[in-house]
């Protein structure tokens, strides 16, 4: 199917005239992007995209230990993941404003299915050898680099930009929706068909997210990044990070997530539920599914927000509350009330994320728009450096308690400092960042 500008797909949709999607005025309400055909398709594939990923990460993690008995190389697959996508990112927003984005899409999916239902044969046969697993883990953690970036970029491809942040919202709530339930359903899989058909079945998700690759309706695009080398994509990215201030502002605020506060969802729940709850893999499993499912109602809440003016205050105070329930999880002492607290950190966390995806991409122009998100989302590569300061203050102090309090009131402490010491937060307003394409200010 051949790339097309958008036409008037459903009652709601039409096309300015400078060719890009526009939206009439009734289209609001926390659902308002699921009326856009071309949006749905999206999110679908977006969906399946996380499934796949949460449960190979949980079907891996299975494997080593249980190939292993080692804490050490299952951590070392993780980095691996890691260094794959580290290396990969500045070379994927080359590849997103030089390449034909569907055939981008479709050849980072392809790579997705092969390996997928590659490794899902050779598990079949032989379980009994770790190292492809560890190459599965590096192609994988390249393949999923670019197509993560990709599906950030041609959000604003496919929704009319008075939708996007509803769009981002939306889009991100299926992200939480499957990090409560992926490696719920990624064990259930390892117990039905062993990881051999788990991998399989993963390869099965591909293979639907090609159907809706194929029915999207991407509009005609031309860049200017082929005119130039790689090299000077590379750097016109770098470039306008280092210049504009709100997107630079923004995008160190993003920092913040991986390096202090992501690490105590992720990392220390485990040490949680052993050490302080006295329980065991159930336990774990309510503690992790708590947040995702905090996270699923601050993203219909972000998704509601319609034109609300004062995205930066909100910013900055979901960061200060969610850092203020997070300490008082540290002081819970009953698996209800730590629960309770666990699921509203995680409702203000996903209106964070949510809320400075949003403004981040809404500051970066079109035209550079595949290079400059590979650049601000380099801030991936602080999560096992997060992970490793978590676990080893968790060493250092005992348990779990006081490392998540240290995070914690640091967030906190940035929080009060941004809203006092940057206007550039404090005022901003979402009018300002709907101007396409205007000088940041």
């Amino acid at each position: 199917m051949r790339d097309q500008k958008p036409g008037p797909e459903n009652d709601n949709v039409n096309t300015n005239p400078d060719g890009e999607p526009s939206v009439h005025r009734e289209m609001v309400g926390p659902f308002a992007s699921l009326r856009l055909p071309n949006f749905r398709l999206l999110l679908t594939g977006t969906v399946l995209a996380n499934a796949g990923m949460w449960i190979q990460q949980i079907t891996l993690s299975w494997l080593v230990y249980d190939l292993t008995g080692s804490g050490a190389m299952l951590g070392s697959i993780n980095l691996v993941r890691s260094i794959s996508a580290l290396g990969m990112t500045p070379l994927t927003g080359v590849l997103i404003d030089r390449v034909n984005r569907r055939r981008l899409m479709m050849l980072t999916n392809a790579w997705l299915f092969i390996i997928s239902l590659g490794l899902g044969i050779i598990l079949l046969f032989d379980d009994s050898h770790i190292w492809y697993l560890f190459v599965f883990a590096f192609l994988g953690g390249l393949a999923q680099t670019i197509d993560q970036n990709l599906r950030q970029v041609v959000i604003f491809d496919l929704v009319p930009r008075a939708a996007t942040p509803n769009a981002v919202a939306i889009i991100q709530t299926g992200w939480s929706l499957m990090r409560s339930f992926g490696p719920g359903i990624g064990g259930f899989l390892i117990l039905w068909v062993g990881p051999g058909g788990n991998f399989l079945v993963q390869a099965g998700a591909y293979a639907l997210i090609t159907i809706t690759i194929l029915q999207i309706q991407f509009p005609a695009r031309k860049s200017d990044a082929v005119r130039s080398s790689a090299m000077q994509n590379i750097r016109e990215g770098i470039r306008y990070v280092m210049k504009e201030r709100v997107t630079r502002t923004f995008m160190l605020m993003g920092f913040i997530l991986p390096l202090l506060i992501i690490p105590i969802f992720s990392v220390l729940p485990p040490i949680y539920a052993a050490k302080v709850f006295h329980g065991g893999p159930e336990v774990l499993g309510l503690l992790l599914s708590s947040a995702g499912i905090g996270g699923i109602l601050g993203g219909v809440v972000v998704a509601s927000l319609g034109r609300a003016e004062r995205r930066g205050i909100i910013q900055v105070a979901s960061l200060f509350l969610m850092s203020l329930f997070l300490i008082g999880f540290a002081f819970s002492t009953t698996l209800p009330l730590a629960l309770t607290l666990m699921a509203v950190a995680g409702f203000f966390e996903m209106i964070f994320l949510t809320t400075n995806q949003t403004l981040l991409q809404l500051s970066i122009p079109d035209d550079l728009r595949g290079r400059v998100t590979s650049v601000v989302n380099l801030n991936a590569a602080l999560s096992p450096l997060g992970g490793l300061i978590a676990g080893v203050g968790s060493d250092l102090f005992g348990g779990p308690k006081v490392i998540t309090i240290v995070l914690s009131g640091i967030a906190a402490a940035i929080a009060v400092f941004v809203f006092i010491g940057s206007p550039t937060v404090r005022n901003y307003r979402l009018s300002h960042a709907m101007k396409p394409n205007s000088p940041q200010e």
